[in-house]
């Protein structure tokens, strides 16, 4: 377990995964418009119980796949990496998950945030009907556990959650048990309940980063101290141990402020996960002209992980309460209860 751990954070601090000339993938290309592999036609590697997501390429890589008649192994620079490796399906976004973003737009401009940046509109086509149908025929064909909603902010956040209702209330119609995550941006208490009361079962509010300088940097237009209450609100609604929060690492905080941020968290019932900043080409000159500079060791990250474990622990909190969205997944962090 401790040698997948460490390979699992080489892969997710590492770059992409280059596919052999020709080589045929067993699966559907995932092609995200949110998290971090939005833009990136990727795929989902598992070994010795561990999941990434990782982008695809035909032309480089940190990471090699190697393919020896259907035996599926890794080298990482050129050298041994993984010796047994599998490619697995995802549903929508996620193994066993079927996760939408409503719409890649976004009124708002968050630094590190990729989707609004992406060419064309994928998501300008999911219309309520649309998705439950896409559910509908995936669970025909994998086994899918749960359904989660994410979404830019368009037109207005009021605008924004009503559409987000919509679509839980349509989902819950058609799959009366099955558990539901939302995404969204939050203003006001009354959102919470309306997403609530449509059958959303587990709440994912982004406060970012623990440092509330550095959120005003990567996050200009948004409200730090409104998440942290809307966070608190979601808690008393949803209850606890169905409510988290991201927090992006790597961009200039210490440890120690994510110790503090995350004891805070979840000294009221949040369950914070840690999520390590990814670059790329869309988001880099963004994070740079910000002043942001980041580095992220492998060391740090399983550091950090251990951290998380021991204050979820310690406030009687536990991913395997969550049966939506990152906790559920698995494949972009390292998940406390489930990777170690």
């Amino acid at each position: 377990m401790e040698e997948s751990l460490k390979k699992k954070a080489a892969l997710l601090t590492g770059g992409d995964v280059l596919l052999p000339p020709g080589y045929r993938m067993p699966y559907r290309i995932s092609r995200s418009t949110a998290g971090p592999g939005a833009g990136k036609r990727s795929a989902v590697f598992s070994f010795g119980g561990m999941r990434v997501k990782k982008g695809i390429s035909y032309d480089s890589g940190d990471f090699e796949l190697k393919d020896d008649n259907g035996m599926l192994s890794m080298t990482k620079n050129g050298g041994p990496f993984l010796d047994r490796v599998e490619i697995r399906p995802v549903v929508f976004h996620s193994p066993e998950q079927a996760f939408f973003n409503l719409d890649q737009r976004c009124i708002y401009n968050c630094k590190f945030c990729t989707s609004p940046l992406l060419k064309g509109d994928a998501t300008k086509s999911l219309t309520d009907e649309k998705i439950v149908d896409m559910i509908k025929a995936s669970v025909k064909e994998q086994d899918v556990v749960s359904v989660a909603l994410t979404s830019g902010v368009v037109g207005s956040v009021n605008e924004t959650i009503d559409r987000m209702v919509s679509c839980v209330k349509a989902i819950r119609k058609e799959f009366p048990d099955i558990p539901i995550g939302v995404e969204p941006y939050i203003d006001s208490e009354q959102q919470i309940e309306k997403l609530k009361d449509a059958g959303a079962t587990e709440m994912k509010i982004n406060l970012e980063t623990p440092k509330k300088d550095i959120f005003k940097v990567i996050c200009p237009e948004l409200d730090y101290d409104l998440i942290i209450r809307m966070l608190k609100a979601s808690v008393k609604i949803f209850g606890k141990g169905k409510v988290t929060t991201n927090l992006i690492f790597g961009i200039g905080e210490t440890d120690d402020d994510l110790e503090e941020c995350m004891n805070e968290l979840a000294s009221f019932g949040c369950a914070p996960g840690l999520r390590v900043i990814r670059l790329n080409d869309m988001n880099r000159d963004n994070m740079r002209n910000a002043g942001i500079i980041c580095n992220v060791t492998e060391e740090r990250m399983i550091a950090l992980a251990r951290i998380q474990k021991r204050i979820l622990e310690a406030n009687g909190l536990t991913t395997r309460t969550f049966k939506t969205m990152c906790f559920e997944c698995g494949c972009c962090d390292l998940v406390p209860f489930r990777d170690m």
